[in-house]
Parts: structure tokens; C-alpha cells; sequence
């Protein structure tokens, strides 16, 4: 189940349960998932440093824009954990795409919204499927080890560097692939 997340919902549960039991219980799973995100949303907390790392960087000039698969519902909890929807260019979530990670179409959208091209753009990504969406999308990918997958999956993945958490590339900002 854990080399599943990262994935969007519909995708995670086909990977875990196949394209016909995802279908009969997808409604269901999502909704149970959703209720339990709901309920238990008190207990979210920032990464260390994250909401300072976002601000950063738009204080620096970058376009960033945050990509989710959440639903509404989630989206919202996130937004307020988060605290940074004054400073971000914008937001994409699962009711702005067809397809999930790994398919490339939410990275897409998220260039769309910052008016970058893949070229000039850098996902901060923590799972395997950011790596892969991004690749797919032209766009390199900075990876952070807070989705709990491990250094060498991630590089080999394609991820142009990884750090330990999002405290660690703002220490080294200056240093990383967004500014050098």
C-alpha cells in the first residue's frame, strides 16, 4: 500500500485491489477516507519549515503553485494547515484534472496556472508518482523524504536532488538546482 501513495485515489486503489474491485468499492473507500480525513483533521500539522520554504520562494520572485489530488473538502483542511494561499500563484487540485499522478496532466495544469514552461519549472514532489508525472510533463523534480520513500528510489525515479525534508532545502536554497 505504501509504494501506492502518491498516486491519485482511483489509481491507488485499481494498484491495490484491481480495476474491478476499485470500481465496485471506489465510491465507498473514498468517501471513508474522506470522512476519516475530515474528523481527524485537528491533528495536521505542517511539515517543518514548509509554509516558510513556500513563502520564500515567492518572496524570491518564483510562481508557485501547489498540486493536490485532494478533494474540495481536503483542499480546504490543507489550505488552512498550509497557510500560505496569500503567496501562492495558484492551485491545482482533483477537480481541475481528468487523470492523477503519474500521468503528467496535473503537472500540466499546474504550469498553466504559474505561465512557466517545463523547462524553467522545478516540482517539489515526495513521492515516486511526482517524479514520474513531472518527467512525463518535461519538468525536473526536487524530491523531499517526507512522503517515506527512501533517497535511491526517488533518484532513480529522476529526481534531480533529494533532501531530507522541506527544512533542509530551505537551508540549502541557495545551493539547490531552484537557485543555482
Amino acid at each position: 500500500m505504501h509504494r501506492a501513495i502518491g498516486k491519485g485515489s482511483g489509481k491507488l486503489l485499481a494498484t491495490l485491489l484491481g480495476d474491478e474491485d476499485a470500481e465496485r468499492v471506489g465510491d465507498e473507500a473514498k468517501e471513508l477516507h474522506s470522512r476519516f480525513y475530515l474528523e481527524t483533521a485537528e491533528l495536521l500539522r505542517p511539515f517543518d519549515r514548509a509554509p516558510e520554504l513556500v513563502r520564500t520562494l515567492a518572496g524570491r520572485g518564483v510562481r508557485v503553485v501547489l498540486a493536490t489530488s485532494a478533494s474540495p473538502d481536503e483542499l480546504d483542511v490543507l489550505r488552512k494547515v498550509l497557510d500560505v494561499d496569500d503567496v501562492v500563484d495558484g492551485i491545482v487540485s482533483g477537480e481541475d484534472v481528468e487523470a492523477t499522478k503519474p500521468d503528467p496532466e496535473p503537472v500540466f495544469a499546474a504550469l498553466e496556472k504559474a505561465g512557466t514552461s517545463p523547462e524553467d519549472t522545478i516540482f517539489v514532489g515526495d513521492a515516486v508518482w511526482d517524479v514520474h508525472a513531472a518527467a512525463k510533463a518535461g519538468v525536473r523534480t526536487v524530491s523531499v523524504l517526507s512522503g517515506g520513500v527512501g533517497a535511491a528510489e526517488l533518484t532513480d525515479a529522476g529526481a534531480v536532488a533529494v533532501y531530507d525534508d522541506a527544512a533542509a532545502l530551505l537551508d540549502d536554497l541557495d545551493g539547490s538546482v531552484l537557485f543555482s
